[in-house]
């Protein structure tokens, strides 16, 4: 199985980072997190997207606020899907990261989930996995199919209580 590359641009985004390795690890899919900045660490970053690839990666996810460059930076050097989780900072709360993340040029792709979105873009990532990965496709399959029993649930104490 791919594995799923995880790359944040502070340690400060692990609290949301976290929601998509914990999602990734529901899913058995195997992750490898790193800290690279395109701003501060541009060459650690710039070689880890060279060589995902051939390091056995299926795709990327990308976090980081502010500025928010790092998922185009590592989109502008790899080939694989790179999903980008803009980070909810305290300036903007978030929108400059989206806008930033989600504003790329034409030609150099990053998916973009909502501000904060990790359990989505970890979600995306298990997606572009399963199109050759019947085992994960199955399990997403099931959580779908979990999400709507929730929500009929819900919907039948609701008509319960109001539609008598």
């Amino acid at each position: 199985m791919k594995k799923v590359g995880i790359i944040m641009g502070s340690d400060s985004d692990l609290p949301v980072v976290e929601k998509a390795i914990d999602t990734l690890e529901q899913f058995g899919v195997p992750t490898e997190v790193h800290v690279f900045s395109a701003h501060r660490t541009p060459e650690e970053a710039r070689n880890f997207s060279l060589n995902a690839r051939k390091n056995g990666f299926g795709a990327i996810i990308a976090a980081a606020g502010m500025a928010a460059h790092l998922a185009g930076a590592i989109a502008a050097n790899t080939t694989l899907p790179v999903i980008g989780i803009p980070i909810k900072s305290n300036k903007l709360d978030g929108v400059d990261a989206l806008l930033s993340t989600v504003m790329m040029p034409s030609g150099i792709p990053v998916a973009t989930v909502a501000i904060d979105g990790a359990v989505n873009a970890a979600l995306l990532s298990v997606e572009i996995l399963a199109v050759s990965d019947d085992t994960l496709a199955e399990k997403l399959d099931s959580l779908r199919k979990e999400g709507s029993e929730k929500v009929l649930m819900k919907n039948a104490a609701i008509e319960a209580k109001y539609n008598k």
